[in-house]
């Protein structure tokens, strides 16, 4: 009758342990939804900062559509051709015939890791993430995303050590039953538990473990936390007006420049005085019918509220649209200061723009598509240092860099020097 008792309770804890286990499966297949929903929001990034201005999902614009484009090519086939194509048609084929017909070069991209490439190329496989609309009162249009739980996480923990007790309790009773001591007969989680603990408290290699690993998750908790501090990547703070980047330099074609002028011959890119808004919005005082801005939050701002944002910068300005003259009465547009560097970093916009041809997307993310501005890129340290090491010095029409570049790829031995091999690591390069 015993071993009858015991052959229950036994069985007891492994149908517990089951359903735990089950519960923790599901668990991480909605996690494993999550980490696929973060990988398609990064591959939807780079692939509007680097490849929408070529490439369209589902129709072709000057290259090909790139929707499934991971079910005609294989991985690696994909990524020798991303990150130097004319390269890898030298050496392929297959590659080379496929260029014939697109008659424009593909730009190279060496700076990519193979992790940004295989978010670009899930984007490409699974697309948008639908948003399904709802009306909330006074009839203000928002949209509901699919956010993860921030409990998640905490969860899946709980879970872990629940079923770690109940597998050890089980091998406990297993044990029992081994050495043919006598069992109890009725199961008592609470005794178990506090005969679990004392059996731990008396081991010094499990002691010394779980300090170890709790010194280790502290340090990489410590050190996280202040690896972040001034970090602020995603940084969208609310602007006086409603600027948005996507009508302007998106779908009316604007050059970046054109507004911050300084940025080509300046160590700064410099914010518009509200005199080159004038230079266009002298003659446009309201929007189109159609024309909508969808904000971070949700809220979609239609044509009434923007043409309210119109009459914010003839108000600073001190224009009177119903007369067609300035009043003289003008106020500072109180914009709020995105992007900043530390004090002592020294960051010079020409030599990036001018010198080096750097579009300003590859800083400040896909710009043409931001209704509202945020901070795209980390801007730390190691950001800039890796971009230096992987960037490959331009030499096409520049007697200087070209004579330098032969001495320094006899130096090195290699054909194409980086920014870092020209000195683009040296600490007084950026530091004061």
């Amino acid at each position: 009758m015993k071993s009858v008792a015991l052959h229950s309770r036994l069985t007891s804890l492994f149908f517990k342990g089951f359903t735990l286990l089950l519960f923790f499966s599901f668990s991480l297949s909605s996690y494993s939804q999550e980490v696929d929903e973060v990988k398609q929001k990064e591959g939807r990034k780079l692939f509007r900062s680097l490849c929408a201005s070529c490439h369209k999902l589902d129709k072709k614009l000057i290259g090909p559509a790139l929707g499934g484009v991971e079910k005609r090519r294989e991985n690696e086939w994909l990524k020798s051709w991303i990150k130097n194509n004319a390269e890898f048609q030298k050496v392929n084929a297959e590659a080379a015939k496929a260029a014939e017909f697109h008659p424009s070069a593909m730009t190279a991209f060496p700076q990519l890791s193979d992790l940004q490439i295989d978010a670009i190329l899930y984007y490409t496989t699974v697309g948008e993430i639908k948003k399904d609309p709802v009306v909330a009162e006074g009839g203000v249009v928002t949209t509901q995303t699919g956010s993860a739980p921030e409990w998640l996480i905490y969860l899946l923990a709980a879970a872990i050590v629940v079923a770690f007790l109940m597998i050890a309790s089980l091998l406990k009773q297993v044990s029992e039953l081994k050495g043919n001591k006598k069992p109890e007969v009725q199961s008592n989680l609470k005794r178990d538990l506090q005969e679990l603990w004392i059996g731990v408290k008396n081991n010094t290699f499990l002691k010394v473990l779980g300090t170890i690993f709790l010194l280790l998750v502290g340090a990489y908790v410590v050190f996280g936390t202040l690896f972040s501090v001034g970090v602020d990547q995603g940084y969208q703070p609310i602007q006086p007006i409603v600027f948005s980047h996507k009508i302007h330099a998106g779908d009316n074609k604007i050059d970046c420049q054109y507004c911050h002028s300084s940025a080509k011959h300046s160590k700064h890119s410099g914010i518009p005085s509200v005199n080159v808004c004038m230079n266009c919005h002298k003659n446009i005082a309201e929007v189109a019918e159609n024309t909508v801005v969808e904000l971070e939050d949700g809220v979609v701002l239609g044509k009434a509220e923007l043409d309210m944002e119109i009459a914010k910068v003839y108000k600073a300005a001190g224009w009177d649209p119903e007369v067609l003259e300035y009043t003289g009465e003008e106020k500072p547009i109180k914009w709020v200061r995105i992007h900043n560097l530390p004090d002592f970093v020294y960051y010079n916009h020409a030599q990036h723009v001018t010198v080096a041809g750097i579009a300003c997307q590859t800083c400040h993310g896909p710009v043409q598509e931001m209704e509202e501005m945020y901070q795209y890129s980390p801007l730390t340290m190691g950001w800039c240092i890796d971009c230096h090491r992987e960037t490959n010095v331009d030499l096409k029409n520049n007697d200087y860099y070209e004579k330098i570049h032969k001495q320094l790829a006899d130096k090195y031995g290699v054909e194409k020097v980086t920014i870092s091999q020209l000195g683009g690591l040296e600490c007084g390069k950026c530091h004061y």
